[in-house]
């Protein structure tokens, strides 16, 4: 379990997700956009037919090939579960944008949200929350399910999130079909949410638990705002703040402390240093762990 980790974290370190029409996300996004072209209906029971029917063939296979190829394989797999390296690279690029189209050009790559009218502190803050939501899901989450049920969680856990990411809308079309996806993705995450949050606050020597918990009890997710909320306190930066969705605007609170530092370029620095260090911390522990596991 041990070398396996390592290797895999070396591995994306080192080279990051390749920027692949082939890589195993991509083919399994693919998949999944297939099989939803044939078994979609506005029905959460035709939802979870069809999540599980995504779900259970790739994972056949691929536990097919955890046991005929051993750990070169789980290698891979583990590889594929972790976004660490591309994450940093895709908020960097918006931090380091010069103007406001490039920043509005760069930040409408990572989020969902309405971008045409940002301002170049609306895409740094957008960027930032979605470095805090992505600590988890990208990094933290898997190597909590790596530790719990090994390499095949790992995947498993990033099938779930892909699956979310693809149908866990809560529009017109999605709402009832996706109902599965959104809920399971939220167990899947509610845990590694929360331990995300922990350690940002800890390494940014920050002990205002009760309040973040409060503050990232307003978010419209349920586990998307403990490691925003735990970030603009631990960096001191002002994130949150209203939205605009499908031409409609979400007032959404502000997060951090009263009189907290606007997104300016020292501010990004701190934050990205907080959260790179977070993860350090995440991954030195699952290897105690996984050493001992």
């Amino acid at each position: 379990m041990t070398l396996i980790l390592l290797l895999a974290l070396l591995l994306e370190w080192g080279i990051g997700d390749p920027r692949s029409h082939y890589h195993p996300v991509a083919l399994f996004g693919r998949w999944a956009a297939w099989c939803e072209s044939f078994l979609y209906a506005s029905e959460r029971s035709r939802g979870v037919i069809t999540w599980l029917f995504v779900i259970i063939v790739p994972l056949s296979l691929l536990y097919l090939g955890h046991h005929l190829l051993a750990w070169p394989f789980d290698v891979l797999l583990v590889w594929a579960s972790i976004g660490w390296k591309s994450l940093f690279e895709h908020v960097q690029v918006v931090l380091d944008s010069e103007s406001v189209s490039e920043a509005r050009d760069a930040i409408s790559k990572i989020v969902s949200r309405d971008t045409a009218e940002m301002s170049q502190e609306d895409a740094r803050r957008a960027a930032l929350e979605s470095l805090a939501e992505n600590a988890s899901d990208a990094v933290i989450a898997p190597l909590f399910w790596f530790i719990l049920l090994g390499p095949m969680g790992a995947v498993a856990y990033r099938m779930v999130n892909t699956l979310d990411a693809m149908w866990g809308y809560r529009n017109e079309r999605y709402l009832e079909f996706g109902f599965c996806t959104a809920k399971v993705d939220d167990a899947a995450n509610w845990l590694p949410a929360r331990i995300t949050a922990r350690l940002m606050l800890l390494i940014g020597r920050s002990t205002d638990w009760e309040t973040v918990r409060e503050q990232a009890s307003t978010h419209a997710s349920p586990n998307a705002g403990w490691p925003e909320v735990a970030l603009a306190y631990a960096a001191d930066v002002k994130l949150g703040g209203p939205v605009q969705r499908g031409g409609e605007i979400d007032e959404r609170p502000f997060y951090g402390e009263d009189g907290a530092r606007n997104v300016n370029a020292a501010a990004a620095f701190d934050a990205m240093l907080i959260v790179r260090n977070s993860l350090l911390a995440a991954a030195a522990a699952t290897m105690v762990i996984s050493l001992v596991y």
